[in-house]
C-alpha cells in the first residue's frame, strides 16, 4: 500500500533551486530583474523603483536561483 492509497499526501518533490552557479548565465540580465519587480508590482506591492531597491532585488533574485556552495 503506498501512502496515497492510504491516505496520506504525496512527498512533496524535491527542490529545484538554488541551481549550481554559472560562470555566466545569459538568462540572468536587468530585464529579468525588471520582469520580476513589474510583478510585484501587479499584485499589489509598490513600485521597485530606486537603484537601492533595484540592487537589492537583483541580489536576491541571484540567491535564489543560484547556490553560493562552491561544493555543489
Amino acid at each position: 500500500m503506498d501512502s496515497t492509497s492510504a491516505g496520506l499526501a504525496p512527498a512533496p518533490a524535491p527542490a529545484t533551486y538554488p541551481l549550481p552557479a554559472p560562470d555566466d548565465d545569459p538568462r540572468f540580465t536587468f530585464g529579468l530583474v525588471l520582469d520580476v519587480a513589474k510583478a510585484l508590482e501587479a499584485h499589489g506591492y509598490p513600485p521597485v523603483a530606486s537603484g537601492p531597491d533595484l540592487l537589492n532585488l537583483r541580489q536576491a533574485l541571484f540567491r535564489f536561483l543560484y547556490s553560493q556552495d562552491v561544493t555543489r
